[in-house]
């Protein structure tokens, strides 16, 4: 009676698997819910590169999924191809993080790029998001016509 149980449970978890791959239709959605969720590409004041106002130049990643998902390997890049690569981190279920330009001390909501020099275009750019395979997860962009941050 155990074996004809099992083998009856087989197909129906197959099923169910096939299902919740078809249901996870985005790349956030497929990467646990992870997306760039507010990009700050103007920071506030004269650019003139301290360290201030590099931090205050900054992408927003969200991850909306119910469990944590690791990010080591993913790369955060710009148009230009400036890369951010994250170290072994995680995003917990509903949390935020931020990657500042600057330089400073990485917390589990902020991680610091540790550049001298702007990444972010003001007048366009896009922000891109993608595993440590390569495939994309998540993309923003924008243009002169935004203010200076742009929530994605």
């Amino acid at each position: 009676m155990r074996t004809v149980r099992i083998r009856t449970a087989l197909p129906a978890l197959a099923g169910a698997a096939l299902l919740a791959g078809t249901l996870l239709s985005t790349p956030a959605e497929a990467a646990g819910g992870v997306h760039i969720h507010h990009v700050w590409f103007d920071s506030p004041g004269k650019d003139d590169r301290s360290n201030k106002s590099l931090n205050a130049e900054w992408v927003q990643i969200k991850n909306s999924g119910g469990s944590a998902v690791s990010l080591k390997g993913w790369v955060l890049k710009d148009a230009s191809n400036h890369k951010y690569v994250f170290p072994n981190v995680k995003i917990g279920a509903g949390k935020y993080l931020k990657i500042r330009t600057g330089s400073g001390s990485d917390t589990a909501s902020d991680k610091y790029q540790d550049r001298r020099a702007y990444v972010w275009n003001n007048d366009k750019d896009t922000a891109t998001l993608t595993r440590a395979s390569g495939s994309k997860v998540d993309s923003c962009s924008w243009t002169t016509r935004d203010p200076s941050d742009k929530y994605c």
